[in-house]
């Protein structure tokens, strides 16, 4: 059972489309993602530097039409019928909904685009950020945590929690880390992912109630719990809830295990949750779809298990 998985905000580097891009096809596709969300992502994805494009505002749409790109190649000739379920990490997970048919491309770019300007005007009310703690006693870390009014913003697995709040808070907990734990602070714009996202929830919602939505045609797990949604509507839903709570990667991982997962794919801007896989699914294969020459390869991977 071949699972393809969807990165967050963090994954995009400077130029990571152009290979892409060399494509026609993709170019046009490019340009109506761009014309959906009114940013200019072939500009974003091929010129602009690293800070520009770590604007919130820029990244979260830069990535999912990157995801879109890939996925439209990925799962064509029949092969989205041979995969065995889909996932997104955070922002990926409105490329996952698209991938699974629950939204339309275009209104998959419109969502995206006004998640990265309701979370970059959020982030822009006090200054926030995020970090990740690696090698942490979970429970001696809430306790830490609660202590600093801090909140766990991402539990990925493999030993790593990434916590937000407040910079004064974040910097006494890299100065006094749990026992044993390693405290690293993320370039990122604000606390993603906790109470202080809440401003950017009744614009999404708003967003999201215009929105035309489909069960989706495949399986389809939630970061709220690991679990699988079967309702386009409740899964939208969770997307609105999701900028706000937790993302529980650890638990989608726990959930493609116990589905039997044989094979991991993820799709472009990829990297990060194959690296994240290797540690939590040891043994699993994995395919991290960077450019298109690395598509050969995950095709095979869906076609070896169909």
């Amino acid at each position: 059972m071949i699972v393809v998985v969807c990165p967050g905000q963090g994954s995009q580097t400077p130029g990571f489309l152009a290979p892409w891009l060399a494509d026609p096809a993709a170019a046009e596709q490019l340009a109506a993602y761009s014309a959906a969300a009114d940013v200019d992502l072939a500009a974003h994805g091929t010129e602009s530097d690293a800070d520009t494009i770590r604007d919130t505002a820029v990244a979260q749409p830069l990535i999912v039409a990157a995801g879109l790109l890939a996925l439209s190649r990925l799962l064509a000739d029949g092969r989205r019928d041979r995969i065995g379920g889909i996932a997104g990490h955070s922002v990926g997970e409105i490329t996952a909904a698209a991938g699974a048919g629950v939204l339309a491309e275009a209104d998959a770019m419109r969502f995206v685009a006004e998640r990265g300007r309701a979370m970059a005007d959020a982030a822009a009310l006090e200054a926030t950020g995020m970090s990740a703690v690696i090698g942490a006693d979970e429970v001696e870390l809430t306790a830490r945590l609660d202590e600093l009014g801090l909140e766990p913003a991402n539990f990925n697995g493999g030993g790593q929690i990434v916590v937000a709040g407040a910079l004064d808070a974040l910097e006494r907990l890299r100065a006094e880390p749990p026992a044993g734990a390693r405290v690293i602070p993320l370039q990122v714009a604000g606390a993603f992912h906790t109470r202080y996202m809440r401003p950017a929830v009744d614009r999404l919602g708003a967003v999201a109630s215009g929105l035309d939505v489909s069960d989706p045609g495949v399986t389809l797990w939630t970061n709220r719990d690991g679990s699988v949604v079967t309702s386009g509507t409740a899964f939208v839903d969770l997307l609105v809830g999701q900028v706000s709570s937790p993302v529980r990667w650890d638990m989608d991982m726990e959930s493609f295990a116990e589905a039997g997962v044989t094979g991991l794919i993820e799709v472009a801007p990829a990297g990060a949750l194959v690296g994240l896989a290797k540690r939590a699914l040891k043994g699993v294969p994995t395919v991290a779809v960077k450019t298109p020459d690395d598509l050969p390869a995950a095709i095979e991977l869906i076609e070896r298990a169909a």
